[in-house]
């Protein structure tokens, strides 16, 4: 528990590409306004220079600062106004910055000077924090085990989805069963793979719906093209506004998740998988640790396939959208059932409550 008795948080970072309107961060602000905190922005000219800017600043009532998700270069600024005033220090960064240039993007090798400067660089920076929020429980245990922060001191706190508009909607039935794949297109994501299950599969007729934009998209529709297959009904679509994707969401029967492989596919729970659970859409995704582990073990709501396997979304597929399974892989009741008891916004209501006033 952190204690204090000021009511404002001080949500201290520069906004770059992910501010406030950034989903992680509205559903963060938004719980802590619920609890009773009045959030506050502080967005420094400088992030080298934000605790001299902060001195000018008239900040009062002061419970704790809060460096939103990817801010690590805000880190150190805040540290150094937070020990001045005696207010603890909470960051949520969401990514290692290390684990995403050398894991996921390969920029450099873990043991190049590169790789390890920035390793040192961020330990430094995780140091520096009184608390740090992680995601998933494979991302605690990164941080931890990579970046030598203590285990006591992090909460986890899951992505979630806004629930004001993630919700089950009661849309027509589509005659023609509809597995959904949404996203940036990204190596993490695998959309590349899904693209070559139209190789393997031999199920029932379906419509196969890519919605999105990013550099493996042009891939995508090349394999498609490549293997037609008269089973499976494949469309592309472009990005539609944000708010109009949980009605895309609810018209589709099977939400596909991400199948990438690497150790950074493992260790995370993407926007689309909580998203999809919200609306009350069955999930097929990879299997990976992040997830709780009773969820892991009983499948509610979510279909599990190995990473980077063609062969078993296919499979998958054919069975989730056979004719013995096709009304359960409709129903709403276990996908929402999973997403209330570990990623609903009333979870996250509850960890945070916890850590600001020590009680669940």
């Amino acid at each position: 528990m952190l204690q204090g008795a000021g009511q404002t948080i001080l949500w201290w970072g520069r906004l770059g590409n992910y501010g406030p309107d950034y989903p992680r961060n509205r559903i963060v602000i938004s719980c802590l306004e619920s609890i009773g905190f009045e959030v506050v922005a502080f967005q420094p000219s400088f992030s080298a220079l934000s605790d001299i800017q902060a001195r000018f600043m008239d900040f009062k009532d002061i419970r704790a600062v809060w460096i939103p998700c990817f801010r690590q270069r805000d880190v150190a600024g805040a540290a150094r106004w937070c020990r001045r005033n005696n207010v603890p220090l909470i960051f949520d960064p969401l990514i290692s910055a290390y684990d995403k240039r050398v894991n996921e993007k390969q920029k450099f090798s873990a043991d190049s000077w590169r790789g390890l400067r920035l390793l040192a660089w961020e330990q430094k920076l995780f140091a520096l924090a009184d608390h740090v929020i992680a995601d998933t429980r494979c991302h605690k245990s990164y941080f931890v085990e990579r970046l030598n922060y203590s285990f006591e001191k992090i909460s986890i706190i899951p992505v979630s989805a806004e629930e004001s508009l993630f919700f089950p909607q009661d849309l027509p039935v589509n005659p023609l069963p509809e597995a959904l794949f949404f996203g940036s297109f990204i190596g993490l994501q695998g959309a590349e793979f899904i693209a070559q299950a139209l190789r393997h599969y031999s199920g029932p007729a379906f419509q196969l719906t890519f919605l999105g934009q990013g550099p493996d998209r042009a891939r995508c529709e090349e394999i498609c093209r490549e293997h037609i297959n008269d089973r499976v009904a494949v469309a592309f679509e472009s990005w539609i506004p944000f708010e109009d994707l949980p009605k895309r969401i609810c018209q589709a029967d099977l939400c596909l998740g991400v199948f990438g492989t690497g150790e950074k596919s493992d260790r995370v729970i993407p926007n689309k998988v909580y998203q999809g659970l919200a609306c009350g859409k069955t999930v097929l995704t990879m299997r990976g640790e992040a997830y709780p582990v009773e969820v892991l073990e009983n499948n509610l709501g979510i279909a599990w396939v190995q990473p980077g396997s063609p062969e078993a979304i296919a499979l998958a597929i054919s069975d989730l959208f056979s004719p013995e399974k096709l009304a359960e892989t409709r129903s709403q009741t276990l996908p929402r059932q999973t997403y209330a008891q570990y990623f609903s916004n009333e979870s996250i209501f509850h960890t945070l409550n916890a850590l600001f006033k020590g009680s669940a």
